[in-house]
């Protein structure tokens, strides 16, 4: 029976949740102080009509203070422009597209927030309700490994082999490769090998955030086609409602559609370019101050950065200082690389 844990990191400007699955990251929350709450899945809303697409069957909604979200509609429920909806938040904003809303009724007055999304403790105890929550140092622990996790391409496959989860515009492709997986009997162990390889794309693919398309593309031939179906239903059965799985197809893939409900963590934690951000690099220098600062409880301590990290964690160390006080500090040197960020003794 698979067992689910919870964690919970409260840090400066930032809050991480991580649920694993027996001992591995699955899913990993992170909330930002300047995220928007009225974009956040489960947010409701009262908000206006700015324009209606009959041909789309798509309304744009003014949600208030610059935030918009699209309101997908039937044809015989169609909204009216200039009207106001109240409205959830079923699907966060990602890069190139607009938050997703389901109408709940009419609203009145102007757009505003009417009930915040579910907060990070709640979400986690959700996922696992009989778990304990784990906060303090082991949560930071485990929170960084799950983002490292999250932000990898290539994920060793339990037993052997690797699986490569690689997101593109269209879909998110899914490589099994036996590697190293060894056994006298090649079926068998291909089977073994694609067996692993849904399971570990259905935890790789919720930590990650992702949905959409996924083509899984499995190894071997002769697949059997019932066994890999049912042990696909198992293991994206959590991502419910909204899943959608193919049979394996003539060139040995398995198609799935996931529900998109977040936003990317990869889109979170990083540039365009694929680049750590900078305010993630400051949130990970100020973690380790953090830490420092909690082993070594009489310490001064710096932070060396890069000029754009020392700008972006300036507001998250007045927000340490506040909390363990004022014997930490920055140091901007723009010679040093953008990605390396030291702490030591001032």
């Amino acid at each position: 029976m698979s067992t689910r844990q919870i964690f919970l990191d409260r840090g400066p400007g930032e809050i991480r949740g991580v649920v694993t699955l027996d001992g591995r990251p699955e899913r990993l929350i992170v909330r930002r102080d300047d995220d928007e709450p009225c974009l956040m899945l489960g947010a409701r809303l009262a908000a206006r009509v700015e324009s209606v697409e009959p041909a789309l069957a798509t309304a744009f909604l003014d949600l208030g203070g610059g935030a918009e979200a699209i309101l997908p509609f039937k044809p015989d429920n169609r909204p009216t422009r200039g009207a106001m909806v109240e409205v959830e938040v079923r699907a966060e904003p990602r890069r190139g597209k607009l938050a997703v809303a389901r109408l709940l009724g009419e609203a009145d007055g102007t757009p505003r927030l009417l009930q915040p999304a579910p907060d990070v403790s709640e979400i986690l105890r959700a996922c696992a309700r009989e778990a304990e929550l784990v906060e303090g140092r082991e949560a930071r622990h485990m929170a960084d490994e799950a983002e490292a996790d999250a932000l990898e391409v290539l994920h060793p496959l339990p037993g052997g082999g690797v699986l490569a989860v690689e997101p593109t515009r269209a879909l998110t492709a899914v490589d099994v490769d036996l590697g190293e997986r060894k056994g006298a009997d090649a079926k068998r162990v291909t089977r073994q090998a694609n067996l692993a390889a849904i399971r570990e794309s259905a935890r790789l693919l919720r930590l990650k955030g992702l949905g959409g398309i996924v083509v899984l593309d499995l190894v071997g031939r002769g697949h059997d086609g019932n066994a890999l179906m049912a042990a696909a239903r198992a293991a994206f059965g959590p991502d419910n409602p909204g899943v959608a799985i193919g049979p394996v197809g003539r060139f040995g893939t398995m198609e799935i559609s996931l529900p998109r409900r977040v936003r990317p963590i990869l889109e979170i934690l990083c540039r365009d370019d694929g680049a750590l951000s900078d305010r993630t690099l400051a949130q990970r220098l100020v973690r380790r101050l953090q830490s420092e600062g909690e082993v070594q409880p009489g310490a001064r301590l710096v932070g060396a950065c890069a000029p754009g990290v020392a700008a972006a964690a300036a507001p998250l160390l007045a927000d340490l200082q506040a909390r363990m006080g004022a014997r930490f500090e920055l140091r901007a040197d723009p010679a040093r690389p953008r990605a390396r960020i030291d702490v030591g003794a001032a």
